[in-house]
């Protein structure tokens, strides 16, 4: 909702562009390889991703511009590495605000203040505030640039079905509806997602207690750009309130409405002014502000029970909704695209039997419950879900504001990445005992002496780090050789050759000092690793993720 006067895309901060649809001629084409249902930022980056991969797609988009109002703000590390990939990191780094800090208070009170692990070998900080309108501003000028991606706006998914190998989707478009024939569709089309429904499939799982009013406001307020978790502050008793702030001097303000208030009630203009104006007075703005968006939310932790049917993927919140504590839905959904990308690509390019694609649920779905496990715990404890529950947490802060120890039952637990150690996708750990990453886990970056870090020297496809020793057993030619013939752009990095100027630091990062093997999938996380080296073992091992044993 937007304040009387203003018109449902007049944004203080943001000019939000009118796009066409395709003209009727221009859909007349030959069965597509993938059809995206959903431009927003988790269907425009699994366009790129697919891209980056040399893969062509058609992206359905039902609005004539970006997704507006105030969604998601917060974009976790990985995601960056994510965006980084398909050729849209730079823009989002320039108007991004990073930041490492939170602060907790309890009755106008610090008693916890987290920071997010960061070291001189990460890339990106843990996390940067950025709103989702430019995100997907950005990838929509990354898709412009991509000749693989066939965008089109004003063209709603009507129907689909099953057809010989593929998917048929009626396309709608007011200059016609039509049809395409696809041998993969990939549903990003929201939390309400209409093909979710066509294939009559529902999400299952917790609806929790406790309703949020989203506020976005503008105003020049000097406070760095630190998380604020406020429990039971003085303008909103016995309830909590966060704030972030974000570019363009715009702050999210979210704070936590009475179980006795209708939700038609708290979202009047006038009684959120109010709030608002308590909240900011509480913080210490006394200047003028000026009220740019709002809504209201409730937690809920849903997912499918699978994300693939048949040729039809889900991905991003048509597959699962999640709490926003802990900033895990738009990051979460990132993931998924990233995901299937790279494994769709290559079972497209038959570098990769059908069977890699089953890797897609227990990875993507795995990770979405262990965010529920993390998110349900922050949930209760920013919502308590009982009069126990809040006798509880009230206990806690009570009891944080005169022993360190206790402040931390408040960590909101901020995304990580999942570590994907049970996927079929994924071999068992051949060096046992070692530090470093672990097979599933995402793969630990360093930076190198001349700036540069590990991760920039991977290549778009499987990446090998050889770090070599005496218990080597073959030559890198034959390495090279053997592994190139199950991924054509595998990149092998040997220390001592391909960079030497932080060789040992390395190898004592990915717990390799005395030499060793790591392969490393396409999407950052560690697929196996060995201690002794052998083409032949090695090769196989990576034969049987991508479905071709015995080539």
């Amino acid at each position: 909702m937007r304040p009387a006067g203003r018109g449902p895309l007049e944004s203080l901060y943001f000019s939000y562009p009118h796009f066409d649809p395709p003209l009727r001629d221009n859909t007349r084409v030959a069965r597509q390889r993938v059809v995206i249902a959903g431009a927003g930022p988790v269907g425009q980056l699994a366009a790129l991703a697919l891209a980056s991969h040399g893969i062509e797609s058609v992206l359905l988009e039902e609005k004539a511009t970006f997704n507006d109002g105030s969604r998601a703000i917060c974009v976790a590390r990985q995601s960056f590495h994510i965006l980084e990939q398909v050729g849209a990191v730079q823009a989002c780094l320039d108007k991004a605000l990073g930041w490492t800090t939170g602060r907790n208070l309890y009755r106008g009170r610090q008693f916890f203040e987290f920071s997010m692990p960061h070291s001189q070998d990460d890339k990106y900080l843990p996390m940067y505030n950025l709103q989702q309108q430019y995100l997907e501003q950005f990838l929509w000028e990354a898709i412009e640039r991509n000749p693989r991606i066939d965008m089109r706006w004003q063209s709603p998914v009507k129907t689909v079905s099953d057809c010989a190998e593929g998917v048929r989707v009626t396309v709608g478009n007011p200059n016609g509806d039509y049809t395409i024939e696809t041998d993969w569709l990939l549903a990003a089309d929201g939390a309400r997602s209409p093909i979710r429904a066509m294939r009559g499939l529902r999400l299952k799982g917790e609806n929790h207690q406790g309703t949020y009013v989203i506020a976005d406001v503008r105003m020049e307020h000097p406070y760095p750009t630190i998380r604020r978790a406020l429990f039971d502050p003085a303008s909103n008793r016995g309830a909590t309130v966060l704030i972030h702030r974000q570019p363009e001097n715009i702050w999210r303000v979210d704070y936590q409405i009475g179980s006795d208030e209708s939700i038609e009630g708290a979202t009047a203009e006038s009684v959120v002014t109010k709030r608002v104006s308590a909240i900011l007075e509480e913080i210490g703005h006394r200047g003028q502000w000026e009220l740019e968006w709002w809504s209201a939310y409730s937690a809920n932790t849903l997912a499918l029970d699978e994300y693939r049917d048949g040729r039809v993927f889900f991905l991003g919140d048509s597959a699962h909704i999640v709490p926003i504590f802990g900033v895990r839905g738009l990051n979460n959904g990132l993931a998924d695209a990233a995901n299937i990308a790279w494994k769709l690509a290559m079972v497209i390019k038959n570098e990769a039997g059908k069977r890699l694609l089953d890797s897609y649920t227990p990875e993507r779905r795995g990770a979405t419950l262990d965010v529920f496990l993390n998110a349900s715990k922050s949930t209760r404890f920013m919502t308590p879900p009982s009069i126990g529950w809040r006798l509880v947490r009230d206990a806690a802060l009570s009891l944080a504001l005169r022993h360190e120890f206790a402040g931390a039952f408040s960590n909101p637990r901020q995304m990580a990445p999942h570590s994907y150690s049970d996927s079929p996708a994924t071999l068992a750990d051949a060096a046992a005992g070692a530090s470093g990453s672990p097979p599933g886990a995402v793969l630990a970056n360093v930076r190198l002496d001349d700036g540069r870090y590990l991760t920039d020297l991977l290549g778009p496809g499987f990446s090998g780090v050889w770090c070599r020793s005496a218990a080597s057993h073959c030559t890198r030619i034959e390495l090279q050789s053997r592994l190139e013939k199950l991924d054509p752009r595998f990149r092998l990095l040997e220390l001592g050759v391909d960079f030497t100027d932080a060789d040992r630091r390395v190898a004592i990062r990915l717990g390799m000092p005395n030499g060793g093997f790591y392969v490393i999938r396409p999407d950052l996380h560690v697929a196996g690793r060995w201690f002794n080296v052998h083409a032949e073992s090695i090769a196989a091992a990576l034969a049987t993720i991508l479905d071709r044993a015995g080539e």
